[in-house]
């Protein structure tokens, strides 16, 4: 028996408490695919909810044979969860977005058209961000510029995880096995032609943001520790000036015990061991942030866990 044709498109959005966006984002993403040639599929990705989030997909899943409903056993991360539903669509082309509505499904005619003219990634670059806070612009624009100096590869600034992708690319993009992801990143390391459609984020549709500061924190650490080696050369750099002064403190101590000269002894001392100190707990603690991503890669546990897939022939990986 022959395999099932593969959708020319498949819509893949990770949820996490998104009960009131989610009828929105259903009917917007319905109307837009009603209006693309050829079959397609809704991958979404309950990622252990707390709220209806769950109910809702799966009675979405029960009314219409495009959607795959996924749920996860647990939370496991926005981009955890958005690897689960890539690694379950079945589209040629594979579109990427939140379930909140910040990216509008709209742009997708506009990158099918790019697609078609040859680009193997067409992603969303944003010129404005609406209903978001003067610190969380501040601290975005600051990420991506961060990050352009720190790594080889060219992260496009401005731009997340919403974009078109090939199969061919998201083939390739599952074959990395890395537990911390940087999805944005990786699609980027991977090459080939990719273009940006610039376009206006908008606000959230319904909800609030999943990403306090504490997680953003943590996802721009992911982001730097997978794509550059820059802070462990930096700790060896800082260790070399701090050896360099703490030999100046030793030339001092001698010379000012050879001429006869009182040493404000404790302050000296104090100020050294501080300076020196700090700096060799910070370098730890940045060899330590790797060791920690080598140490739970070694483990080799699986990415993500699914729990049900509803709808959609209950297709894909479990």
């Amino acid at each position: 028996m022959s395999p099932a044709p593969r959708p020319a498109v498949s819509v893949v959005a990770p949820c996490y408490n998104e009960q009131d966006a989610l009828p929105e984002f259903l009917r917007r993403v319905g109307a837009v695919l009603d209006g693309i040639s050829g079959s397609s599929e809704i991958v979404l990705v309950d990622d252990g909810s707390r709220d209806r989030t769950w109910p809702v997909l799966a009675a979405a899943a029960g009314r219409d044979p495009r959607i795959v409903a996924v749920r996860l056993m647990r939370n496991h991360g926005h981009q955890l969860a958005l690897t689960a539903g890539l690694s379950v669509c079945r589209g040629e082309r594979i579109l990427i977005i939140d379930a909140d509505l910040q990216d509008p499904p709209e742009l997708l005619p506009d990158m099918m058209v790019l697609m078609d003219q040859g680009a193997d990634v067409v992603y969303g670059q944003r010129r404005q961000r609406e209903g978001e806070s003067l610190f969380k612009r501040a601290t975005a624009a600051a990420f991506y510029r961060l990050i352009a100096r720190l790594t080889d590869v060219q992260i496009p600034a401005d731009a997340g995880d919403f974009r078109l992708v090939t199969r061919r690319v998201l083939d390739l993009l599952l074959a990395m096995p890395e537990r911390h992801r940087f999805i944005r990143g990786m699609v980027a390391w991977i090459g080939g032609r990719q273009v940006p459609l610039v376009y206006d984020r908008h606000a959230r549709v319904a909800g609030e943001s999943k990403y306090p500061i504490a997680k953003m924190v943590r996802f721009a650490a992911d982001a730097i520790t997978s794509f550059s080696v820059v802070p462990l050369m930096a700790s060896m750099t800082i260790g070399w000036i701090m050896a360099a002064l703490g030999f100046g403190f030793f030339v001092y101590s001698i010379v000012g015990w050879w001429g006869g000269h009182t040493l404000p002894g404790w302050t000296s001392l104090m100020a050294a061991v501080g300076l020196l100190g700090g700096m060799q707990f910070l370098m730890l603690g940045i060899i330590g942030a790797y060791l920690g991503r080598l140490y739970d890669q070694s483990k080799g546990r699986p990415l993500f866990m699914i729990r049900d897939i509803v709808g959609g022939g209950g297709g894909g990986p479990q």
